[in-house]
């Protein structure tokens, strides 16, 4: 019985299928249909994870195998509008990269792994984001930040709410 479909919209379901000839089998598009769904709602809640198991002829207990072996995709509620990953490695940690963290949460009001109240803005630490010429870094959605200060993250904390209030 095919499952209704309440989270995955058409458009998603196409992105998904379009990926389809790239990969050898249905099972091998689960991370793939992972990212679409992600990108698109901010999380991957359970209802998901049963339709793009619908989708692609699979288990749900296949879809969540993959899913929670991955921090990346939350599944309790939707993380921010941007999501924002603070390196704590070794060469980051040495260049004040704990420091950014605790700024930019204490600015955000929230702690590590935190959202903000007005949904702008997800924080979390890394263990390593493979940058460490521009240490401290932080990953913002896709965009990578370099040589981070207190100061900066500051200010590209109050770059992101400014364009989520705008839209």
């Amino acid at each position: 019985m095919i499952a209704t479909k309440n989270f995955l919209t058409p458009e998603m379901i196409a992105q998904i299928e379009a990926l389809a000839p790239r990969y050898p089998n249905r099972r091998a598009l689960t991370l793939p249909a992972l990212h679409i769904v992600n990108d698109a709602l901010r999380y991957v809640p359970l209802e998901a994870v049963i339709e793009i198991a619908d989708v692609l002829g699979l288990a749900p207990a296949d879809v969540q195998d993959t899913l929670s072996f991955y921090a990346f995709f939350p599944q309790d509620k939707p993380a921010g509008e941007v999501r924002a990953w603070v390196c704590r490695s070794i060469s980051c940690a040495l260049r004040g990269g704990e420091q950014v963290l605790e700024h930019l949460c204490q600015a955000a009001g929230i702690e590590p792994g935190g959202t903000s109240a007005d949904g702008a803005i997800t924080v979390e630490a890394a263990e390593c984001l493979g940058a460490c010429d521009f240490a401290p870094c932080m990953l913002a959605n896709k965009d990578l930040y370099k040589n981070l200060t207190p100061e900066t993250a500051a200010a590209f904390l109050r770059d992101v709410r400014s364009r989520v209030t705008a839209d």
